[in-house]
């Protein structure tokens, strides 16, 4: 007979109950709780500690994801709402308990390597929690029977979905977040974040696309349109610059397309965004469909001219042949495409624009390919994101007359040989610019920059160079980077308005005890804040009001001097 955790509970509500403590009410809870020690005198000597395993919080976690820097944006803010939670969270997925695959649909290879991982992680005895475009656009596959799925609109329930598969439980949240009948763009955009890298910010402005490419799975997954109100997303943008942030991402998967459902449109977004920026801080937009962006040529450019604004842009073409994309039914024609760049590149002088081809689309001749061979010879992109064809079943291009694979991967490699075949950036040796530092190298040998062109620019790795806009030289270009000598005796510019947060410390956690009146000057007298300590009115009592309030001035005097 199967036990009572063997069953299958198709949607969570059917395990939670109207009377039980949502995860935000666990957390506000725990504001008003003091930690007191406890003196050794009153523990008895042979007091063991009791406890079960199965309580949901006390486990380790470990998160892999895949794909866009959407669905990162997505497993950031999952890894900081369980973190908020209690879980903790570890980057050695051997010790982890618990594991939350958070998937990409867009290429077979991606969902190779999260179906692996799911194999990988039940035979070592895992719990296993999946997120991401994949279950959310077939969750009756054979090799997700069984686990917890977490919907891509409901990211904000995953503390949820994981409790319950700790307990043993297998839980399915899929369902799509609507107010009054219209389609809402996901989760709550002021939730706690883990942030991978705690100067970048990737805020998603909208979910799904107006398109309906005969290719892509993603829009079975994300869904048709839906866009974020402006007000939220700067004030996700002010929230991330007073943690430190240097650098702002705009992701979603068609940004170009953003607030047609709501009334407005990217332009007016990026002007109230830019009002935010810190000088020296940066905003990077995501990619833009060449439809949604001829409309607003003369304002975009406007835009990417703005010195706190990268002058770089991603346009995917997919195809130069008109016939092979109205097959991929994407809604221009090539002239529309090189309308896009020849503007940009007219009015926005040294802008980049990247771009993404797919070679061997279903009935693709050799004709439709040397025209992108063509364009791409043109143009000499320095950017391109060349992907062979790879079927995606419930497409309409899967049940298209395919292309033979070896055509296919010869094409390819063509393709490929031609991009490597060019040098961009030979041109820029020996100029000075100023640079952004925001990462380390793969190889850990350097600091990773960007220019105003968001073009790749290695530089010493100096511990004072981190989140810093510097000035350099350039005396090296490689296929894919430059390097920069720093200029000597030049300052070194911060543009962040405050420290940023440590490596793994959960995002907006601040803001919501500044939001419940825990930090504001008004309500001292009743609770503030000192460090992560949260002292309320019977703290204060038995502290004495002036010692907190030097304890107060203390902390804040040493934050300043450490920064």
């Amino acid at each position: 007979m199967p036990s009572a955790c063997d069953a299958l509970i198709e949607d969570i509500e059917d395990m939670v109950s109207s009377h039980d403590p949502t995860p935000h009410e666990r957390q506000s809870s725990r504001k008003s709780i003091i930690p007191r020690s406890r003196k050794k005198k009153d523990i008895p000597n042979n007091e063991e500690l009791q406890a079960d395993s199965l309580i949901p919080g006390t486990q380790k976690i470990w998160m892999k994801t895949w794909g866009c820097s959407h669905n990162n944006s997505d497993g950031e803010y999952m890894a900081g709402q369980l973190a908020a939670s209690g879980y903790k969270m570890t980057d050695d997925p051997t010790e982890a308990d618990v594991w939350v695959l958070n998937s990409c649909t867009v290429k077979n290879p991606a969902e190779d390597h999260f179906r692996n991982s799911i194999k990988k992680a039940q035979d070592q005895q895992k719990k296993v929690v999946v997120a991401g475009c994949v279950p959310q656009a077939q969750p009756r596959m054979e090799y997700l029977k069984g686990l917890s799925i977490i919907g891509v609109q409901q990211i904000d329930r995953v503390v949820e979905v994981v409790d319950e598969a700790v307990k043993g439980h297998s839980v399915r949240l899929l369902g799509q977040k609507k107010d009054g009948g219209r389609r809402l763009g996901g989760a709550r955009l002021d939730l706690p974040k883990i942030r991978k890298n705690p100067l970048i910010e990737i805020i998603s402005i909208n979910t799904g696309c107006l398109n309906a490419c005969t290719y892509c799975k993603t829009k079975h997954a994300r869904g048709d349109l839906a866009s974020y109100p402006i007000e939220e997303l700067v004030e996700r943008a002010r929230q991330s610059f007073q943690e430190g942030v240097c650098e702002i991402w705009l992701t979603s998967e068609d940004t170009g397309a953003y607030g047609r459902d709501i009334g407005t449109d990217l332009p007016t977004l990026l002007w109230r965004l830019v009002e935010e920026i810190p000088e020296g801080a940066m905003l990077r937009l995501g990619m833009t469909n060449p439809p949604y962006i001829l409309e607003h040529l003369e304002e975009m450019a406007k835009i990417l001219n703005h010195p706190r604004v990268y002058a770089f842009l991603h346009v995917p073409v997919q195809s130069a042949s008109d016939s092979v994309l109205m097959d991929m039914k994407r809604e221009y024609c090539i002239e529309d495409f090189k309308q896009v760049v020849d503007f940009l590149k007219e009015r926005v002088p040294g802008v980049t624009i990247a771009t993404d081809i797919i070679c061997g689309f279903p009935g693709e001749t050799e004709e439709d390919f040397q025209e992108t061979v063509e364009l791409v010879k043109h143009y000499r992109f320095p950017s391109l994101f060349i992907n062979q064809f790879y079927p995606r079943p419930g497409t309409p291009a899967a049940k298209m007359e395919q292309v033979p694979a070896h055509v296919k991967k010869q094409r390819t490699k063509e393709l490929s040989q031609l991009f490597h075949s060019y040098n961009p950036y030979d041109h820029k040796v020996g100029e000075r610019q100023h640079v952004l530092v925001t990462e380390e190298s793969f190889d850990t040998q350097y600091y990773v920059a960007h220019n105003k062109f968001y073009e790749q620019v290695l530089v010493p790795k100096k511990p004072e160079f981190k989140g810093k806009m510097i000035e350099v030289d350039i005396y090296e270009a490689g296929k894919h980077f430059l390097k920069g000598q720093p200029v000597k005796d030049s300052m070194l510019f911060t543009p962040s308005i405050a420290a940023p947060l440590q490596e793994g410390e959960v995002s907006g956690l601040m803001q919501e005890q500044m939001s419940n009146g825990v930090h504001s000057p008004a309500s001292l007298t009743s609770s503030f804040v000192i460090g992560s300590y949260s002292l309320d009115r019977e703290a204060l009592k038995k502290l004495g009001i002036g010692l907190a309030l030097a304890a107060a001035v203390f902390a804040f005097i040493v934050e300043k001097l450490y920064w």
